[in-house]
């Protein structure tokens, strides 16, 4: 049995962190949205949505090390780089590890990554994908699909987590964090699994993983608990996602666990995660416009609960993508379905349901559409957020509503809605959707976009979530081996109860043993080298003793 094995990284030259100049510091824009700018020599630079001036005009390494603003805001850029309809045509023809270095080329330059190591960071980051279009787009029913779970936990997360990890192993290489990093994650499924892949047996990192005890699949249990690499460990936690996203949140609050343990984040809080993401919106509008030649902007229907994967499809209408309509598809956990019809952001209990990844009802990432809605007011977002915070309530009317629903359209499927979903595409179509995807695919079909120009985001394998899908299709497909041989692998895991404070503790006992572990590697390493090259040593005394009596 195995599972699917971490891409080896290949060496590369890495620039000095003392060679690398520092990041210009563009002027804060105040209309609503930044402007656009069509060159840029240096890399883009960004700011809190909070507005704390310690976190303002942040670098890109130093925005992905801390992934959340010291502040307890989101990294935000500070201004957006436009790809010109010219340069679009000109990315066609690319492979997509090529098409991706071009878009995260353009807000990361020179200044903070080499060219020639961002390169090797995307290919060696789409290396880890079964396809090789890395994210291929197939036509079901009318309308494009676009899977997103060939990497290697079959989930969209991949694509941003094998990039976040590659970016990390480069800046700790170049002297960030004297080469420390301690990841904290919270994962309501496929994200805790991601970023293990991304990150198991990188030097200098540990990696912590917190998922609410009994509420993923368990596909997606063992995907995080059959990874033994030392740097690796899984929490479950008594309580929901957002009680795991809470203790996170905390623990970046904590400020001297946080300067203490080299704290980092993965979740999408890290702008890294979101500008990853931008890159598969250009891959599928470049592959739909080469078939559908009629097709001026294409649709794209993106099933979320924590909103940085639509955030990335916005983020790159921004950058000049022809987008058109940008569609939130929800589950019953349906705060930003809510928020996009009625103008309410009010929090609820969460629901369990058969997509247990969007089973959140707070959403972590919405923070940055709202600072944009705000017309990039730190202060108007930080008095919102104190609110919500608050009340767990913050309500939009008038024409921040219009502005909202001008940008997003949103719609809600129930899990009755998913299961006919997944029932009829197998039935019609012999395509098998995760009940993720089908959410996506439902909410097309509610808005009558279901058509040619329409992307659906399939983020998920189905084989994932084989209990659900069940419910609608029996017998199921063949799963994909790497997943039905994690059955017969070794588990490892630690429970934790829902306090910050002991997750904290956990986390420091687990970094000083495996640091204590590597110093004692490193002695016996050591002790080694020394004893070979005594061996050595006294090999060549004993040949040059014998030649000598040889001439004698």
């Amino acid at each position: 049995a195995r599972s699917v094995p971490a891409v080896q990284s290949e060496s590369s030259t890495f620039v000095p962190a003392a060679a690398i100049p520092p990041p210009s510091t563009p002027q804060k824009p105040n209309d609503t949205h930044p402007p656009i700018t069509s060159t840029m020599s240096k890399s883009t630079t960004y700011s809190s949505t909070r507005g704390c001036p310690t976190q303002q005009s942040i670098s890109f390494r130093d925005a992905v090390m801390r992934g959340l603003a010291h502040d307890r805001g989101l990294f935000v850029p500070d201004s957006f780089p436009t790809v010109t309809p010219e340069e679009l045509e000109s990315w066609r023809s690319l492979s997509y590890a090529d098409l991706a270095a071009n878009v995260i080329g353009k807000f990361v330059k020179d200044d903070q990554v080499p060219r020639d190591v961002l390169e090797g960071i995307v290919k060696r980051s789409c290396a880890a994908f079964r396809s090789e279009e890395v994210t291929p787009l197939v036509k079901v029913d009318g309308h494009y699909v676009l899977e997103l779970f060939h990497g290697p936990t079959f989930a969209f997360k991949d694509v941003a987590l094998q990039m976040l990890g590659n970016f990390f192993e480069y800046f700790l290489a170049t002297g960030s964090n004297s080469g420390r990093l301690a990841v904290l994650g919270a994962t309501s499924g496929d994200t805790g699994s991601a970023a293990i892949y991304g990150l198991r047996g990188k030097k200098g990192v540990d990696c912590i993983i917190l998922f609410p005890k009994g509420r993923v699949s368990e596909i997606q249990e063992r995907q995080m608990t059959t990874v033994q690499d030392g740097n690796i460990h899984c929490v479950a936690v008594e309580g929901t996602f957002d009680d795991c996203q809470d203790i996170v949140k905390a623990s970046f609050g904590n400020v001297e666990f946080r300067d203490r343990v080299k704290l980092g984040a993965v979740n999408s809080i890290n702008w890294c995660r979101v500008l990853a993401q931008t890159t598969y919106y250009f891959w599928s509008y470049l592959r739909v416009t080469d078939k559908e030649k009629d097709v001026e902007k294409v649709n794209f229907s993106v099933p979320t609960g924590n909103f940085g994967d639509i955030l990335a499809g916005y983020y790159s209408k921004r950058m000049g993508l022809p987008v058109g309509d940008l569609i939130v598809a929800t589950n019953e956990n349906d705060i930003l379905h809510r928020f996009f019809t009625k103008g309410e952001y009010h929090r609820e209990d969460i629901q369990q349901t058969i997509s247990p990844s969007m089973d959140i009802c707070v959403s972590s990432n919405f923070e940055r559409y709202l600072y944009h809605l705000a017309g990039d007011d730190s202060q108007t977002l930080a008095n919102w957020m104190s609110a919500f915070e608050s009340t767990g309530k913050l309500t939009i009317t008038g024409k921040k509503l219009d502005e909202a629903r001008a940008e997003f359209k949103s719609a809600r499927a129930d899990t009755a809605a998913t299961l006919d979903i997944i029932k009829k595409y197998h039935a019609e179509h012999n395509y098998m959707l995760c009940p993720h995807a089908a959410v996506g695919v439902s909410a097309i079909h509610q808005l009558n976009t279901a058509n040619s120009a329409t992307v659906s985001l399939a983020t998920a394998h189905f084989a994932k979530f084989g209990d659900a899908v069940a419910m609608a299709v029996d017998p199921l497909p063949e799963i994909p081996p790497e997943l039905s041989s994690l059955w017969t692998m070794d588990t490892r895991k630690s429970d934790c109860p829902n306090d910050a404070a002991v997750v904290q503790a956990f986390m420091e006992r687990r970094i000083e043993e495996r640091m204590e572990s590597e110093k004692a590697g490193d002695k016996k390493k050591k002790q080694l080298r020394q004893f070979v090259g005594l061996s050595i040593a006294v090999g060549l005394v004993a040949v040059a003793v014998s030649m000598l009596k040889k001439r004698r």
